[in-house]
């Protein structure tokens, strides 16, 4: 009598982007006792928007840190940590307050490994929400990804996804160099499938590197953080119509792939970009850049579009803010202005 053998695939674990830093930080942590977080509200209070839940709790006071309000302060406490040898990980409960402490971030932790010949790293992470949230207006809606991206010695970093948060904040606290991760409070509480790989405590996104999350063959659009969902919801309607894009999630600013940025814009001859930033000197405007100056640009039909924040302070009416920050309907508009439909 034959035996058949029935395969059962194992449902992927839905896991929120605040429960993969969780994990990312916690198994670190473990790994490596030279880690420690500190920030506001961190320990305690298990984090102002609950990502460090637990960790005080597990490793105590020695290593998870509660920190007066004190931007300045403490990243400076964190960046002297790092070159004594140890491996901070200090957290700003939004970027917004890194303006406080960016002298420390600048010119003591990205300058340093260059200013010491060598001699002198600096291994440090920068982690905390950035970009726009809801309803908190101008002073704490700031995207900082072109505002550090432009520091050489900084490594910057954008998840957008769980598998992004987990591998990149593990990838951030071994390297030896200071990261600044880029996380965006809307999406803390978004469930994504992590993959069976991902659930390893070995597993790691390496920094520099994107991820195609769509193929396509008309047009490709370029993005970080929130708006790469927007741009994967912009590609669902527009297949409905015969418009194949092929979506990519940049994940890391600094040192950015602009490798895989023209492979498929050699496909697809013609490229959006879209971020939350506002437009002068982003992320998009980079890449435009580099898309210009390299092989790829021979390849365009047609010139690159930017989609951005509006280059405005961000208004506190909820009317005006959805209208400050690229929706599905602006993605959708851009992409059939460069296709010329």
């Amino acid at each position: 009598m034959a035996v058949v053998a029935v395969l059962v695939r194992k449902p992927l674990e839905q896991v929120t982007v605040r429960e993969a830093i969780n994990q990312g930080m916690d198994e670190e942590l473990e790994r490596d006792e030279k880690v420690f977080l500190l920030g506001e509200e961190v320990a305690q209070y298990d984090g102002a928007y609950k990502v460090s839940r637990g960790l005080w709790k597990k490793y105590g006071d020695k290593r998870i840190i509660d920190t007066p309000i004190s931007e300045m302060g403490f990243a400076g406490i964190a960046v002297g940590a790092a070159m004594a040898g140890l491996r901070p990980i200090c957290e700003f409960m939004t970027f917004n307050f890194s303006m406080q402490a960016i002298d420390q971030v600048i010119n003591s932790a990205a300058k340093t490994y260059y200013m010491s010949g060598g001699l002198q790293s600096v291994p440090i992470v920068f982690r905390g929400p950035n970009g726009a949230s809801a309803g908190v207006a101008a002073q704490h809606s700031q995207c900082f990804a072109a505002w550090y991206g432009h520091c050489p010695g900084l490594k910057v970093v954008s998840p957008w996804s769980s598998e992004d948060a987990k591998g990149l904040i593990k990838s951030a606290i071994r390297d030896n160099n200071p990261v600044v991760v880029l996380e965006n409070e809307l999406m803390y509480g978004v469930p994504f499938e992590l993959p069976s790989e991902a659930q390893s405590k070995d597993f790691l996104i390496p920094i520099g590197k994107a991820k195609i999350e769509r193929q396509g063959t008309h047009v490709t659009i370029v993005a970080h953080s929130r708006p790469v969902g927007h741009c994967l919801e912009a590609a669902t309607v527009l297949s409905k119509e015969g418009i194949e894009c092929e979506v990519i999630n940049l994940r890391t600013i600094r040192p950015m792939d602009i490798e895989t940025i023209e492979g498929s814009v050699m496909k697809t001859n013609h490229l959006v970009t879209v971020e939350g930033g506002w437009p002068q000197f982003g992320v998009g405007a980079e890449i435009c850049a580099r898309i210009m100056e390299g092989p790829a640009f021979n390849f365009l039909d047609a010139p690159a579009v930017r989609v951005t924040g509006a280059d405005v302070p961000m208004p506190y009416a909820k009317i005006l803010e959805d209208n400050s920050v690229p929706q599905v309907k602006d993605i959708i508009f851009a992409i059939k202005k460069t296709l010329n439909i």
